[in-house]
């Protein structure tokens, strides 16, 4: 291989700070030097409170539009301080590509890879046929707006997947909705798991017996 194409590949990987904790597995240091970049740009990051709160300041105070907080950032900032999470799950109301591209440019921008914002939520918050009469504003920036669900919407997002970590994070906002008097919608909660698949999954069977004396 020539000098010129040897500096090419000779890529330094990218530098998060010490709060990001890249995770690099074992084994990277002996691999050549471009496949250490390339895969740096898709390793884990630990975001944490902190460092989810400036991201989201950021959406707001940098792109125009609204936009819809949810998933484990969501619950970091909203429920469980000590959460930490790999990605923001973060949906824009319109549902454009233009807006997953200006996502990804301002994780760029601000030093993080294009993976640490994902727009995937918005399939399934686009099948809760009333998901924007069920928005509350989280943050208003200088040139946009953050939303959060609703705790009724939080819940059925949470309600058809129901892991261990999902049941948590309903009790913690229904326990919220008791604490500051927020509007809750058990009834509709109670209908949602009803319409949901049949499990032979046991835990699960459990799960969503929990869910439901909790929305009781």
């Amino acid at each position: 291989m020539g000098e010129c194409a040897a500096k090419l590949l000779a890529v330094e990987p990218p530098t998060w700070s010490a709060r990001s904790s890249v995770r690099h597995p074992g084994g990277l240091d002996e691999l050549p030097c471009v496949v250490h970049a390339v895969y740096c740009s898709t390793v884990a990051l630990e975001l944490d409170r902190a460092r989810l709160e400036s991201i989201v300041h950021a959406v707001g105070d940098r792109l125009e539009g609204e936009w819809l907080l949810v998933g484990g950032a969501l619950v970091a900032l909203w429920l469980e301080p000590r959460r930490v999470t790999e990605d923001v799950d973060i949906v824009g109301l319109e549902g454009t590509a233009a807006e997953r591209l200006a996502l990804m440019e301002l994780a760029e921008a601000l030093g993080l890879p294009i993976e640490s914002v994902n727009s995937a939520a918005d399939f399934f918050v686009r099948r809760v046929d009333d998901w924007r009469d069920q928005l509350e504003v989280f943050y208003r920036g200088a040139r946009g707006v953050v939303y959060r669900p609703s705790v009724t919407l939080f819940v059925l997002l949470k309600a058809r997947r129901l892991s261990d970590r999902d049941l948590a994070d309903c009790r913690a906002a229904i326990e919220l909705a008791h604490r500051e008097g927020l509007a809750l919608d058990r009834a509709r909660i109670a209908a949602s798991l009803d319409t949901l698949p049949e499990t032979q999954d046991d835990a699960l069977v459990a799960r969503r017996s929990a869910l439901r004396a909790l929305a009781l």
